[in-house]
């Protein structure tokens, strides 16, 4: 069998699996979400194995989608790491035969402190079933290993179970972009919601003339800016925009009278602008919308303070 067929055999069934899944959710999903967003406390995973893997996995999506939640690892758990749960919190335990020894252990003193519990497992009449809150049923018929040994359709399955989950409550919490980018500062995403245009944009010897430039020293000031353009001001007010693919239409349409022009007559007028306290975000938008790579930068007396490029972003 050739290798490219063994990954499209694997995938393949992988997705069939994953569709059956959908005969599998009951009301215990729908419960299980409402149960989350009634609690003060926080969504705790455990999971032994590939499941605990997934499990920490889970876990980064919820927190980074607006609900609070950590991996805990069962062992660990059941040799003094219970103190972490909280009276408030959910556990959500994961093992797909619903029977792994580290994961049952646990249920006596989530029952005790009264923790609801959310199950998820292959089998809806495994004893974590029976003692979960709500089951989530991942059942698979067969799994990608060929010796069916390996956990890799099940693992999948209990992925996007919890996909599905983080999902749901993004959407009953409004869960914004914005709120995103807070769990994610460091990301782009964060650079553009949460940095201001002035923190990025270019304001030191900024490519400028007046309205009576001639063309020669247009194409110097552009060359020598390196920003593709030159803004043309009278009393630091923005009055047009030349950029290099002007200059080139202008070499085209004029020809021969090319370096009798001079600024107001193949500059753009009202330009673009953006204020300086804006997100870049709002300039990343403006640019698409527009189909424009650079922005001019204002202030609030509408005085060229800077210039924003799409790179710059």
């Amino acid at each position: 069998m050739q290798i490219i067929d063994i990954a499209k055999k694997v995938i393949s069934l992988q997705s069939k699996e994953i569709l059956n899944i959908l005969d599998n959710l009951t009301d215990d999903f729908e419960k299980a979400v409402e149960s989350i967003l009634k609690i003060d406390g926080k969504v705790i995973i455990c999971g032994m194995g590939k499941s605990g893997l997934i499990g920490k996995k889970i876990a980064a999506t919820l927190a980074s989608t607006g609900t609070p939640s950590f991996f805990l690892h069962p062992a660990e758990a059941y040799h003094g790491d219970l103190g972490m749960i909280g009276k408030n919190d959910i556990v959500l335990l994961i093992s797909y035969s619903g029977e792994t020894d580290e994961i049952l252990k646990l249920i006596p003193f989530l029952k005790e402190q009264k923790n609801k519990i959310i199950g998820i497992s292959g089998n809806p009449n495994s004893t974590l079933a029976q003692n979960s809150n709500f089951h989530l049923n991942i059942h698979i018929d067969k799994e990608a290993c060929p010796l069916q040994l390996a956990p890799t359709t099940s693992t999948t399955a209990t992925l996007v179970m919890g996909d599905a989950l983080a999902v749901a409550l993004m959407k009953l919490r409004n869960f914004k972009d914005k709120d995103f980018a807070r769990f994610h500062p460091g990301g782009s995403l964060g650079k553009r919601l949460l940095t201001n245009v002035e923190s990025v944009m270019k304001k030191e010897n900024l490519p400028i003339c007046k309205e009576d430039t001639n063309i020669k020293e247009i194409i110097y000031t552009i060359s020598k800016g390196k920003c593709g353009l030159v803004a043309v001001l009278e009393d630091n007010k923005i009055k047009g925009i030349i950029t290099d693919g002007d200059t080139r239409r202008a070499m085209e349409k004029y020809e021969k009278n090319f370096f009798e022009l001079i600024a107001k007559d193949i500059m753009t007028y009202n330009p673009k602008t953006i204020l300086k306290t804006k997100k870049l975000i709002e300039a990343n938008e403006m640019m698409n919308r527009y189909k424009i790579n650079s922005l001019l930068v204002v202030d609030e007396n509408n005085n060229l303070v800077g210039i924003v490029q799409m790179y710059d972003l």
